[in-house]
C-alpha cells in the first residue's frame, strides 16, 4: 500500500455488527486479546465466493464455501467476521457428519466460534459454508461505496479496501496474512455495470431471481432471498487465483470505462495484458497511469527473475479512498489524485502517479507473491517496495528524475525526523498485549515505510546493488507462494553476498532509533562517537545502550579531489579512531552520499569549512552530500546537538545553489524554523523570513515565472521550490507576480497559471487576499478542473490569514459535504498556517468526537490528531493537550498522539535553547537591528 508523502494516517473503533436473528451472541471473556490470532487446529486451501452487488440499495449479500485443511484435531470451528456484516447459520461437512449449526459471534474481536457436533481428526478434511449479507457504506473499509458524476448523471460504485484486517468485512474469513488460500470468485450484478477482481473474467451469464437465489445457496442456508427487481442482472465468474493472503482479494463493480495496453515479459515472451479502469468523468485523464505500468513490469522482472505471475494487471482509480493505494494482486486500486494525470497536473503530479504505481507495481513480487507472516514484519512489504518502486526502478524507468537522490529529502529525512522520537518504534514491531488491533493500523508509518526503505538502500551501499538485488531474488525465488519474516530475506542476502547479513542489521531493524555520530578533531586523526539520537537531546544511559554497526563512508578532498573510503565501519563500537593526516587542516565528511541513516555532528569550525567547500563552484562534494549537510545541520541544532546560528551560515553560504533538492532541503528546514518561531516577537520573525528572502528570493526572480518547451524536470522543480520558498517568506517580487497571475482567475481565465505553480499562486492569493479571492478558490474546489485543481483548491483554502474565512474553512470541512478522504489536506494547511493552527486545535477540541465517528474503521484519524496538534511549540501546550486526552480512549491514535506530543516538546526545547542564538545570529547578520 502507498501512503503518499502527503499523508500518513491511520485506524478504525468498536461497533456492534448486525447478527441474524438465529446467530447467538456470546460475552467476551475478560483477556480476549489473547483471541485475535485464530486458533492453529484447522487451515483454508480454498475459497468459493458469490456474492450479489445491489448499488442501488446498497447492500451486498453472499455465499462463501471454504475447504479446510485439519492440522490438529478439533471440536470448534474459529473465524473472522467483520462489523456491519450478518451471518447465517452455517453448513459444515466433514467426515463424520453434515451439519447446519448456529455460531457464536464474539464482537469485541471479530470472531465466530462454530461448535462441531463431533470430534474432526488431523489430516481430514472439512467444508464450511456460509451465508452473509452487509450495507455498501462509506467506511472505506471492506466492501464500500463511491460515487461517481459525469454529464449531468450520477450513480454509485464500490470496490474494496482490505488491508490490513477488513477482508472479514467482505465475507467471512481466515483473515491473517500467513492463512494463504486460492479464492474463485463469482458475482452477480446489473447487466450496465462491470465487476471486476484479482483474475479475469471467464464467464458472463444472464440470471434470473430463481438462479440468482441459486448461486447464493439460498434453500441450503435457509436465509434471504435476493430481491432483483425488473432489473437484468448477470453473473461474471472469474478465474481462480493462486494462493493468496486475504487482505490481497479484491473486487469491485460498477459503471466503468478502461484504456488498455500490454507489455512483452522479457522472461516469458508473453503480452500481459493490463488496463486502467476508471468512472466516465476520468478515462481521459488514465493514460500516464498505464504507461507507467508498461515501463516498470519488465524491468521488475529482470530485477527479480521472476515472471509477472497473473494473467492481468488491472489498475482501478477510485473517488474515495483511505490510503494512497492498494497492491490487491493482479487489481490495484487507488485514489483520483495519485492515479490520474494530465498536463493541468503539473510534474509533481506526474512524479507522484509514476512513483504510486511503481511501488504498488513492487508489491506484486515483494508483498503478493512472497508475504509477511504477520504484521510485525509489515516493512518487509512496504519499506522493499518504496525503495524499489520509489527509487530503483523509478530511476530505471525515468531516469531524468534523479530518484535516487530525491530519496534522501522524501524518505530518509522523514524517517530520521519519527524514528528520532521517543515514541517511535522498531522497524520490525512487536505486536503483542493487550492492544494488538489498534496497534496494527498506526504502523503504517513512515517506520514501516521509509526508515525500513533507508537502511535497505544503506545495505545495498554496502554490497553493491547487484549483490543486494541477486539476494532479494533468491529470497523470492524460495518462497514463492508463502509467508516470511525478517529472517528469510537476510539469509537470502547473506548467500549472496557471502556475508552475515544478519549481524550487519540486526540492530537497525530490532532496535528503535538511529546514531549521531560526534566527530573531534586531533591533529593526525578523528575520533568518531556513536550515540543514540533524540530530537530532545537527552537520553539516557538506558536509551543509549544500542551500538549499531555504521558504514562511515569518510571522503576526503586533496588537490580538489574528492576520495572515499567505503571500508571503515563502525563494527557495534561506541568510539573509533581514524587516522587522517593534517585532520584540522584538511576537507573531509563523514557519510559520502547520505546513504547512512545517521546523522554526524561536526564542530561548528569544521561545519564552516564544508559549507565553503560545498558552496565552490566546482564543489568536490555530490549533491546528495549537499543535502545531507543542510539536514544534518538544521536537525541537529533542533536537537541541541548544534546551534542553529551553524545551520544559518551554512545555508547563507549556500545560497544561490541550483539544485532543486538542496533548496528543497532548505527550504523546508528554514519552514520549520520559522513555524517553531510563530509567536516570537514581530521583529525577530522579519528578520528570519528576510533572511529567507535572501536565500530564495533572487534565484526566484532570475528563473521567473515562465516555463519553456525544453525545460528540464530538474529546472521545473528548482522554480516551483524558489519561488514557493520566497513566496511563504514573504518576498515582494514573488508575491506581485502571483497577484498578477490570480487576477484573470476571478473571470475563470486560469492561462497565466502553470501546473507546477497553482498550489502556490492559489494558496499565496488566499493568504495575502481577501474574501473575492477566497471565494475563487472555493468555486474551484467545487468544480475542479482535474484532482490536482481540487488538492491546491483544498490547501488554498487553509491558508486563509483572516479569521472569518478561517472559520468558514473550518465549518465547510465540518459540513458533511467534505469526503473523509480530504480532511487531511485541509488539516495539512490549517495547522501549518499560524494563523489558523490554535482555531484548527479548537475546533477539533469541541468537535471531537464527531470526527472520532466519521472515520470510524479509517486509517485517517491517528494522522489527523497528530497533524491538528504538532506544530505547537510550548509546553504550555502539550500540558493543554494531555489534558485534553486525559480521560478519553486513545487507543485507536495512541502512536500518533505521542509523536505529536514529542514533536511538542522537543520543538518547545529548541525555542527555549536557541532563542538567544538566533537572534544573535540576525543581529550580527544586519537582519534584526
Amino acid at each position: 500500500m502507498a501512503l503518499a508523502s502527503f499523508m500518513q494516517f491511520l485506524t478504525p473503533l468498536t461497533k456492534p455488527f448486525a447478527l441474524q436473528p438465529y446467530a447467538t451472541m456470546s460475552t467476551a471473556p475478560a483477556n480476549e486479546s489473547q483471541w485475535f490470532r485464530l486458533p492453529p487446529q484447522v487451515r483454508p486451501s480454498h475459497y468459493d465466493i458469490t456474492m450479489l452487488s445491489d448499488l442501488e440499495r446498497l447492500k451486498f449479500q453472499g455465499a462463501v464455501e471454504v475447504s479446510l485443511d485439519v492440522l490438529e484435531d478439533t471440536q470448534t470451528l474459529a473465524f473472522n467476521i467483520g462489523r456491519g456484516l450478518t451471518l447465517s447459520q452455517v453448513l459444515v461437512t466433514a467426515p463424520a457428519f453434515t451439519e447446519l449449526l448456529t455460531p457464536d459471534v464474539s464482537m469485541q474481536h471479530e470472531r465466530v466460534t462454530v461448535p462441531l457436533p463431533a470430534n474432526v481428526t488431523k489430516g481430514s478434511q472439512v467444508t464450511l459454508l456460509a451465508g452473509y449479507q452487509g450495507t455498501i457504506d462509506q467506511s472505506m473499509m471492506g466492501y464500500y461505496l463511491s460515487t461517481w458524476e459525469h454529464q449531468g448523471k450520477k450513480g454509485n460504485y464500490a470496490l474494496t479496501q482490505f488491508e490490513p484486517t477488513s477482508a472479514r468485512r467482505a465475507f467471512p474469513c481466515w483473515d491473517e496474512p500467513e492463512l494463504k488460500a486460492s479464492y474463485r470468485f463469482r458475482m452477480l450484478h446489473r447487466q450496465d455495470t462491470t465487476a471486476l477482481a484479482n483474475m479475469p473474467s471467464v464467464n458472463v451469464t444472464p440470471v434470473d431471481a430463481t438462479q440468482a437465489a441459486e448461486a447464493l445457496r439460498v434453500s441450503q442456508l435457509a436465509y434471504e432471498a435476493p430481491q432483483l427487481g425488473d432489473d437484468a442482472w448477470v453473473l461474471t465468474e472469474f478465474a481462480p487465483t493462486p494462493k493468496v493472503s486475504s487482505y490481497l482479494v479484491a473486487w469491485a463493480n460498477g459503471v466503468f470505462e478502461h484504456i488498455e495496453g500490454s507489455y512483452k515479459s522479457p522472461l516469458t515472451g508473453k503480452d500481459v495484458p493490463m488496463r486502467v479502469y476508471t468512472t466516465p468523468e476520468y478515462i481521459h485523464q488514465a493514460q500516464f497511469a498505464l504507461e507507467v505500468k508498461q515501463k516498470v513490469l519488465p524491468e521488475y522482472e529482470k530485477v527479480f527473475d521472476i515472471a509477472y505471475p497473473l494473467p492481468k494487471l488491472d489498475t482501478l482509480v477510485a473517488s474515495d479512498f483511505d490510503a494512497g493505494a492498494m497492491e490487491n494482486w493482479g487489481l490495484i486500486t487507488g485514489r483520483t489524485s495519485v492515479f490520474l494525470y494530465d498536463e493541468k497536473t503539473g510534474l509533481q503530479g506526474m512524479k507522484t502517479t509514476a512513483a504510486v504505481q511503481s511501488h504498488e507495481c513492487a508489491h506484486m513480487w515483494f508483498g503478493d507473491i512472497a508475504t509477511m507472516a504477520w504484521w510485525d514484519n509489515l516493512w518487509l512489504n512496504e519499506a522493499f517496495a518504496t525503495l524499489m518502486g520509489e527509487m530503483i526502478i523509478l530511476d530505471r524507468a525515468f531516469p531524468e528524475w534523479n530518484s535516487a537522490s530525491e530519496f534522501i529529502v522524501s524518505h530518509l529525512n522523514r524517517a530520521l525526523e519519527l524514528d528520532g522520537k521517543r515514541s517511535s518504534h522498531p522497524i520490525e514491531v512487536p505486536l503483542q498485549g493487550d492492544n494488538v488491533e489498534d496497534a496494527i493500523n498506526q504502523v503504517f508509518d513512515a517506520i514501516s515505510y521509509s526508515k525500513g526503505a533507508s537502511v535497505l538502500r544503506m545495505l545495498s551501499q554496502m554490497l553493491g546493488e547487484d549483490v543486494f538485488l541477486k539476494g532479494v531474488s533468491l529470497y523470492l525465488k524460495k518462497h514463492l507462494y508463502g509467508n516470511t519474516v525478517t529472517k528469510d530475506l537476510w539469509d537470502g542476502i547473506s548467500e549472496a553476498s557471502g556475508q552475515d547479513v544478519n549481524a550487519i542489521m540486526k540492530d537497525w531493524v530490532l532496535k528503535q532509533g538511529f546514531p549521531v555520530l560526534t566527530v573531534t578533531e586531533k591533529t593526525d586523526s578523528i575520533v568518531v562517537r556513536q550515540n543514540r539520537f533524540l530530537d530532545t537531546g537527552d537520553p539516557t544511559a538506558e536509551e543509549d545502550q544500542t551500538l549499531w554497526q555504521v558504514p562511515l563512508a569518510l571522503t576526503t578532498v586533496k588537490d580538489g579531489k574528492p576520495h572515499t573510503d567505503y571500508e571503515l565501519i563502525l563494527k557495534g563500537e561506541r568510539e573509533m579512531e581514524i587516522p587522517l593526516a593534517r585532520a584540522t587542516e584538511s576537507v573531509w565528511k563523514l557519510n559520502a552520499g547520505t546513504i547512512g541513516v545517521y546523522r554526524v555532528a561536526y564542530s561548528p569550525e569544521h561545519l564552516r569549512k564544508l559549507g565553503a567547500a560545498a558552496a565552490a563552484k566546482d564543489s568536490p562534494f555530490s549533491l546528495e552530500d549537499r543535502v545531507g549537510l543542510v539536514s544534518d545541520a538544521f536537525t541537529l541544532a533542533q536537537a541541541g546537538y548544534a546551534k542553529t546560528s551553524g545551520g544559518l551560515e551554512l545555508m547563507h553560504a549556500l545560497r544561490g545553489d541550483r539544485s532543486s533538492l538542496v533548496n528543497l532541503a532548505a527550504a523546508n528546514n528554514l519552514g520549520k524554523l520559522a513555524s517553531v518561531w510563530w509567536e516570537q516577537p514581530e521583529a525577530v520573525r522579519h528578520a528570519i523570513n528576510q533572511f529567507r528572502v535572501d536565500v530564495f528570493g533572487p534565484l526566484a526572480k532570475e528563473l521567473t515565472f515562465e516555463f519553456g518547451a525544453d525545460d528540464s524536470s530538474e529546472l521545473r522543480e528548482l522554480r516551483s521550490t524558489v519561488i514557493s520558498a520566497a513566496a511563504a517568506a514573504g518576498d515582494e517580487w514573488t508575491l506581485g507576480e502571483i497577484r498578477r497571475r490570480f487576477a484573470p482567475l476571478h473571470d475563470g481565465d486560469d492561462t497565466l497559471i502553470h501546473p507546477d505553480l497553482m498550489r502556490v499562486i492559489f494558496a499565496q492569493s488566499v493568504r495575502h487576499g481577501g474574501e473575492k479571492e477566497y471565494d475563487t478558490v472555493l468555486s474551484i474546489y467545487e468544480k475542479p478542473a482535474t484532482p490536482a485543481h481540487k488538492n491546491a483548491a483544498m490547501l488554498a483554502l487553509g491558508a486563509a490569514s483572516d479569521e472569518t474565512l478561517i472559520q468558514r474553512t473550518l465549518d465547510t470541512v465540518f459540513s458533511g459535504k467534505v469526503k473523509t478522504q480530504d480532511y487531511m489536506y485541509f488539516f495539512a494547511a490549517l495547522s501549518n498556517n499560524i494563523k489558523s493552527r490554535r482555531q484548527l486545535w479548537e475546533t477539533v477540541k469541541m468537535r471531537f468526537d464527531d470526527l472520532v465517528k466519521s472515520f470510524e474503521g479509517n486509517f485517517s484519524l491517528a494522522n489527523l490528531i497528530k497533524s491538528t496538534i504538532g506544530t505547537f511549540s510550548t509546553e504550555k501546550d502539550a500540558e493543554d493537550i494531555k489534558a485534553f486526552f486525559e480521560k478519553r480512549d486513545t487507543s485507536k491514535f495512541s502512536m500518533s498522539l505521542a509523536q505529536g506530543l514529542d514533536a511538542v516538546y522537543a520543538q518547545a526545547r529548541w525555542l527555549q535553547r536557541d532563542r538567544q542564538d538566533v537572534e544573535a545570529y540576525l543581529h550580527s547578520s544586519g537582519y534584526l537591528s
